[in-house]
């Protein structure tokens, strides 16, 4: 367990640095336009900055430098340059980009400081600046967090721009004429007197009229002008995952490649003692036999393994069954869900945390009743459909990757220190992947596939790992507990809330073991939806424990906020009932200086309409990654089973860049949630997971499924995430249904009825 300090730890340690922080402060931030290595195009391609290129016959290539992972961004990203540069999205092709820092995600990193919503003073905005100035120099490319879109904005948009103005700069010099004079349409720079010229005859010649061009030199277009932004278009990757054309990572197949399979510590952090490699030489295909365990650094999920490298992927798993290997127990042996609980209790109870947010009296006047509540929730497996791999090959001094990640900067990194050779000499190819849910943002698997190619005489090799390795070698969504206090008048008003909550710090792990830094200070995904949440209280105390232990930690879709929206959603529920108020109406009042807020939960409620008899409706409201998420879920218990059979969701997530995906997203987000409402947990006995497979973590099946039905909210503001926000409300939203149908308050989750 660790004590934090105050917030100003963040500004007193940049401000160590000195002068040399000032001095470099002051110098302008890293462009974000053209790249240090040249984009990898087909001959004829004419690049006009690190975004565009253009094909002779017009077509435009846009790299995309955020993983697909389901969500869309292969669409989405697109049209952001396509709308800027005047072209159709049928004109358009997905390319992928070199590792380089114009690619960082910024936002990801600026996003990450603990600092309230509306605390909008100096402090707050100087720090976001210089850490989006930091993201730039780190350069991580980082699919994540619900970032894609407010991330790519303006970069994105700015490369569409200028390589439209340099088109008409060399289309002007062409015919002798003006800039103003011409106007683009559909790939076609157009003359007032007629003329036209297509974009892919004029690239050349824009590449060298138009160099000097950059961001400060154009003028992006107002929404009103959009001609595709805001436009439900189909998705790019449709055809090829419908006809089976997409290549996902485990579809890699280099020349020559053989497979790796993998036995792996059957407990929390034990480690291998020795393996009789001989006893499995002899067995088919069987090539080599390899320990992975020193390629890994920090709390990984996979932990120590041995492969075994085979011409199939069966023969190496048959051997790898049969591997004779000896575990030497670490402390991890000792550990169980229950005393990782026992642990988080303990802390609540001896130490006071980070005060994340803090507001009026703690003592106030006026109480009549005082009400206390605890809830708890699991550790949770990300459970991707497409199983953990990745595809190495290592040869003459050079590595090539072949793999589905979220991270391919950090990936290169490691395979480099892996390998031992520079970063620079690393190239990969990042495949489409079978879902992330942020488990692709770790790189274990990377390590271990390049450590067995290592091994190998540059024959490329495909790592897989089992579904049961994957559940049981997993980074997991923390345990969390926490703990509610609320203060009511005669009204029912809420006079004060004190929230103090426990869990792991997913932050601290992962830039240990991802970026080799040392894991310090608050981490805002503990408590993130606790104290950042929208309702007007008077006197609030919010406040967070980070309790380690052995268990390996990361992000999983949604983070803190999966957990702490069911934590918060479900006490203000109970707040409710508690003062004799109706839930909706409590939300209304406390929500009166937030209108769009405010217009959220009004939309969800009001497309729900009345529950049928024998349902009854649940409603939940958060915010998260910027959207503001409103969920009312139609509910009925039978026989102890709950079901859900509807679920109506409003969102405000910004201006909306293609609705289509805002819904698929949605409903993605609520059908995941609610896997883990109903049954998601993982659980620790001697240090050793319980659950391998989907018959005992299971998700929703199709037959489950409820109806998901989507309401957008129209906004002209600056786009917000949306491939998270719609998780954390689905669980509170079910509790309270269910509070209503049985008089049972569900305050742990999975949730479970017992009569």
């Amino acid at each position: 367990m660790r004590k934090q300090g105050r917030r100003n730890f963040l500004l007193a340690g940049l401000a160590a640095g000195g002068a040399l922080l000032i001095g470099w402060g002051a110098q302008p931030p890293r462009q974000r336009l053209h790249p240090s290595r040249a984009l990898a195009l087909d001959d004829g391609e004419v690049a006009l900055n690190g975004w565009v290129a253009l094909a002779p016959d017009g077509t435009v290539s846009v790299v995309v430098p955020r993983s697909e992972m389901g969500q869309g961004v292969h669409t989405a990203l697109p049209m952001l340059v396509a709308e800027e540069l005047d072209v159709g999205l049928d004109a358009v092709r997905v390319i992928q980009p070199p590792i380089d820092k114009i690619y960082a995600n910024v936002t990801v990193l600026r996003e990450n400081l603990p600092f309230h919503p509306d605390d909008a003073g100096r402090t707050a905005q100087g720090a976001q600046w210089l850490m989006a100035k930091i993201g730039r120099e780190l350069g991580i490319m980082f699919t994540g967090g619900s970032s894609s879109v407010r991330d790519a904005w303006l970069p994105m948009r700015e490369a569409g721009a200028v390589a439209r103005a340099m088109l008409v700069k060399a289309a002007a010099q062409e015919w002798g004429t003006r800039a103003e004079d011409c106007r683009t349409e559909d790939g076609f720079v157009i003359h007032v007197d007629g003329r036209s010229a297509g974009y892919g005859a004029l690239a050349g010649l824009a590449a060298q009229a138009g160099a000097g061009l950059t961001a400060r030199d154009v003028r992006l277009k107002e929404a009103k002008d959009f001609r595709l932004i805001g436009k439900p278009l189909p998705r790019l990757d449709s055809r090829a995952k419908s006809d089976g054309s997409a290549r996902f990572g485990i579809d890699a197949r280099p020349a020559g490649m053989v497979y790796a399979a993998l036995t792996m510590a059957p407990t929390l952090g034990a480690t291998v003692a020795g393996f009789d490699a001989d006893a499995v030489r002899r067995m088919p295909g069987v090539l080599a036999v390899v320990d992975v365990s020193s390629a890994l650094e920090g709390r990984t999920g996979a932990g120590a393994g041995v492969a075994v490298v085979a011409s199939t992927w069966w023969q190496a798993r048959q051997a790898a069954q049969a591997l004779p290997v000896t575990w030497q127990p670490g402390e991890g042996v000792a550990l169980s869900s229950a005393s990782v609980l026992a642990g988080l209790a303990r802390a609540l109870d001896e130490e006071r945390g980070y005060v994340y947010h803090e507001t009026g009296a703690q003592e106030v006047e006026g109480a009549v009743r005082t009400l206390r509540a605890e809830y708890r929730a699991p550790f949770l497996a990300h459970a991707a459909l497409e199983p953990v791999n990745c595809t190495a090959q290592v040869a003459h001094g050079k590595v090539r990757l072949w793999a589905s990640t979220q991270v391919p900067s950090i990936a290169v990194d490691c395979a480099a220190r892996v390998a031992g050779v520079a970063r620079e000499n690393v190239e990969i190819d990042v495949m489409l992947l079978g879902g992330g849910f942020g488990r692709r943002l770790e790189v274990d698997m990377v390590a271990q596939a390049v450590a067995v190619a290592r091994a190998l005489d540059g024959q490329p090799v495909q790592l897989i790992w089992t579904r049961e390795q994957d559940t049981m070698h997993d980074v997991y969504r923390p345990a969390a507990l926490a703990r509610f206090t609320a203060q009511l008048d005669e009204g029912g008003n809420i006079l004060a809330w004190d929230n103090k909550s426990a869990s792991g710090a997913i932050g601290h792990q992962y830039v240990e073991r991802s970026l080799g830094l040392p894991g310090v200070g608050p981490d805002k995904t503990t408590a993130e939806g606790e104290y950042d949440h929208q309702y007007a209280i008077p006197n609030q105390r919010v406040a967070h424990v980070i309790v380690d232990s052995q268990v390996p930690i990361g992000y999983w879709r949604s983070v803190g906020h999966s957990h702490n929206a069911f934590f918060k959603e479900s006490f203000l529920d109970e707040v409710a009932h508690a003062g004799g108020q109706d839930p909706v109406a409590l939300r209304r009042t406390l929500l009166a200086g937030q209108p769009r807020a405010l217009a959220v939960l009004d939309a969800a409620v009001a497309a729900a309409g009345r529950a049928p008899d024998g349902r009854a409706h649940g409603v939940a409201l958060h915010r998260s990654f910027g959207s503001t998420v409103a969920q009312v879920a139609e509910v009925s218990v039978e026989d102890g089973a709950i079901r859900v059979h509807r679920v109506v969701c409003a969102i405000d997530c910004g201006l909306v860049v293609n609705p289509n995906i805002v819904a698929q997203q949605v409903e993605s987000g609520v059908v995941f949630g609610l896997s883990a409402a109903l049954g998601g947990e993982i659980t620790i006995e001697e240090g050793r997971i319980q659950q391998s497979n989907f018959g005992d973590y299971p998700l929703l099946r199709f037959g489950q499924a409820p109806q998901v039905e989507t309401v957008v909210m129209p906004s002209s503001a600056h786009p917000e995430g949306v491939g998270e926000p719609a998780v954390p409300p689905v669980a509170p939203a079910v509790a309270a249904a269910v509070f209503r149908l049985t008089g049972k308050r569900l305050r742990s989750l999975p949730l479970k009825v017992r009569f």
